[in-house]
């Protein structure tokens, strides 16, 4: 599957090549803030943890992933949305209602590039066959998240505990109605 350009942004799958880059974004406080209480990733967790994590979930052909943004102007890279079956990591898996999620250097923030690009992904991933629903998943009080996921179409659904093997975590949950 391919992501085609937006006319700020272009996509890639990311893999293991990508460490570097996944280090980096979670070198911020404040980009971390909703995600683990403002914690930074150390390059062991990168290695250890989230690289084979995101290699458990990546199918290029479903369009399943970590899709690298970057700025086409000059190839900065700014992000990544994910892409994965909701609760993936649990004995059932819903391969038809795919969770969206985004990452994004603070640099990026407030100029429309997270909604611009899980809309690009969003539409792409519409064109498969036996989508039939998309969910984001959010901390309480993360504003700028929920403003995103209400822009792509997803509504509040319930506040209730993720589970996943990295820990239990209470989430707001959205999706498409």
């Amino acid at each position: 599957m391919k992501i085609e350009d937006t006319s700020r942004l272009a996509f890639a799958l990311m893999n293991e090549d990508d460490a570097e880059l996944l280090f980096q974004l979670d070198q911020d406080p404040e980009v971390m803030r909703y995600i683990n209480g403002g914690h930074m990733t150390t390059m062991k967790e990168i290695h250890e943890v989230s690289l084979p994590r995101l290699k458990s979930y990546t199918d290029p052909q479903t369009g399943w992933g970590m899709w690298k943004l970057t700025i086409k102007e000059d190839n900065t890279f700014i992000g990544w949305v994910l892409v994965r079956p909701m609760d993936f990591f649990s004995d059932n898996p819903q391969p038809h209602n795919l969770e969206l999620g985004w990452r994004l250097m603070r640099k990026a923030w407030g100029k429309g590039y997270a909604t611009e690009a899980a809309l690009a992904i969003k539409n792409a991933l519409v064109e498969q066959q036996g989508i039939t629903q998309f969910s984001a998943l959010v901390i309480d009080g993360n504003d700028a998240s929920v403003n995103v996921m209400t822009k792509l179409g997803l509504q509040y659904l319930k506040t209730d505990i993720h589970k996943d093997p990295m820990g239990d975590i209470e989430l707001l949950y959205y999706q498409t109605p």
